[in-house]
């Protein structure tokens, strides 16, 4: 088929303008942090895009950085139909290329090529309680679970061959502190990696010594050797332990405790009394030397009550830096000091920091408007809890804010919001939901607190069925299918009703 001459300026402006709808795509996505990390990446490859040091003068209104520098404010933002993050203007690069070289730097548009972070004047009491808070978000790191053993294996005297091997298994425990192999696989494994050589006895009595270390359970091959290597001489109830341990974890697992019974002689009373004291064996001692702390979050964005007490959404732009592009280079053109080969560099150069600076601005204005809409429509949630959040779909924020489906789901991912009742992801608050008795529309999340809630309160000695939880909650107005209960409690980590029985 032939193509008209309108439908192919079409497809060529379409093709020409895919790099730059790329990146303001890529740049939505980014969570503030990674946006610091892909202007500074910017900024060192790109010598035309700079972060100028900006002068007070008095005549614009201006606020310090904590740093001291000055941080000029932006122009009120336009508002952005969803064809600005599509499809480029009318605007002719190449004029733009021609006006500039043409102009003398006091003319030098700074406005049309410019990005500042917008910095309310009621932001400046908080910065000092930010910075804090955030030095406080940082991890110390950990001394990891290699690092606690490898210190206590270094008192022992053992031959040189022992050792290494020894810090080998160590080095190659999973994170639940166990070797992910049979001692015969990992002999292997280490001849493959070092090329030395491990017998039989010697591998054995390398695991043995490693065995003996902090904390009790470590370097075990499974389950049963790890609740093992966990009980003393003076352990209550060792012998029968050993006996469950050995032969009857599945049936303890699946509170199986007549079966036991059935099967060791041992009275009902002393397998729940055994029971109990395994309970307080770790089944994952290496867990114990994962980081505690969560990785540190910066909200992107803040969830404030006004005046009125109607919630309104700032960003937050204290990571990303004011830029600006370099008259440096304007200069040069000006002075005829740049040949042809360098005018087309400098004009890749300020179109690539324009597309930057402009995405940018197309990333601040749309995450704005989707965060404020999804605020509005999650008002009850801020006010009283997770237990009253309603369904919501991203198509629905996107016919509010005017944009695809696809660029709210890419202005939410990996986002995080600061809200009077904590940090969440923004994605927490869209999901579906199901229709009552009384065709209220009721999110799956109020589902799951009322879920747990009915079997919390159970009767531990007749535990309910997944049927019984069906029509439990059919009495609050909760049609559901058998299998969504189902779904729905494997999700809350609750066991089934035969498990949650009390003998």
């Amino acid at each position: 088929m032939q193509l008209s001459f309108g439908q192919h300026m079409k497809m060529s402006q379409q093709m020409k303008l895919a790099p730059r709808m790329i990146q303001s795509m890529e740049i939505l996505q980014l969570p503030i942090m990674a946006l610091k990390e892909r202007i500074e990446q910017e900024l060192s490859e790109n010598p035309l895009l700079e972060e100028p040091i900006v002068e007070t003068d008095g005549s614009a209104p201006v606020e310090s950085s904590e740093s001291g520098e000055s941080v000029a404010e932006l122009p009120a933002e336009k508002p952005m139909e969803q064809k600005e993050l599509l499809v480029d203007s009318d605007h002719n690069n190449k004029d733009d290329f021609e006006r500039l070289t043409e102009m003398s730097p006091d003319e030098w548009p700074d406005d049309d090529y410019s990005y500042s972070p917008r910095v309310s004047s009621n932001r400046m009491d908080e910065d000092g309680e930010r910075a804090y808070d955030a030095i406080s978000n940082i991890a110390d790191r950990p001394q990891t679970l290699q690092d606690h053993l490898l210190e206590q294996f270094g008192y022992f005297t053992c031959p040189a061959e022992i050792r290494e091997f020894a810090e080998f298994l160590i080095q190659n425990l999973d994170g639940n502190g166990r070797v992910p192999g049979s001692l015969e696989e990992m002999s292997q494994v280490y001849q493959s990696a070092t090329g030395n050589t491990i017998s039989p006895d010697d591998a054995q009595r390398a695991l043995t010594l490693i065995q003996k270390l902090d904390p009790p359970g470590v370097g075990a091959r499974d389950l049963r050797e790890c609740f093992l290597l966990q009980l003393k001489p003076n352990t209550p109830l060792r012998n029968a332990l050993v006996t469950l341990i050995t032969s009857h974890l599945e049936d303890l697992a699946e509170n199986r405790l007549p079966l036991i019974q059935r099967k060791t002689g041992f009275d009902l009373d002393l397998i729940k009394s055994a029971r109990e004291e395994l309970q307080h064996l770790n089944p994952r001692p290496g867990r114990d030397f994962e980081s505690v702390s969560a990785a540190r979050v910066t909200p992107d964005v803040y969830i404030e009550p006004d005046a009125t007490g109607k919630y309104v959404v700032r960003l937050e732009d204290e990571y990303t830096p004011r830029l600006n592009i370099s008259r440096k280079y304007q200069q040069m053109l000006a002075n005829g000091q740049a040949d042809q080969k360098t005018k087309e560099y400098i004009k890749r150069k300020i179109e690539s920091a324009r597309w930057l600076i402009e995405s940018i601005e197309q990333r601040y204005t749309t995450l704005k408007r989707v965060a404020q809409a999804i605020v509005d429509h999650q008002t009850a949630f801020l006010d009283k809890g997770p237990e009253f959040i309603v369904p919501l779909k991203m198509q629905q924020i996107a016919d509010v804010v005017g944009v695809h489906v696809t660029t709210v789901s890419r202005a939410v991912d990996d986002k995080y919001v600061q809200t009077p009742r904590g940090i969440f992801a923004l994605k927490r608050f869209f999901g579906g939901g199901t229709t009552t008795s009384d065709g209220e529309e009721v999110a799956w999340d109020i589902i799951r607190i009322k879920l747990k809630e009915i079997i919390d309160k159970e009767d531990k000695n007749d535990p309910l069925s997944d049927d019984a939880l069906v029509e439990e909650l059919a009495k609050h107005g909760y049609q559901l299918a058998r299998r969504t209960i189902t779904k729905y409690r494997k999700a809350l980590k609750i066991p089934s009703s035969r498990q949650r029985r009390a003998y």
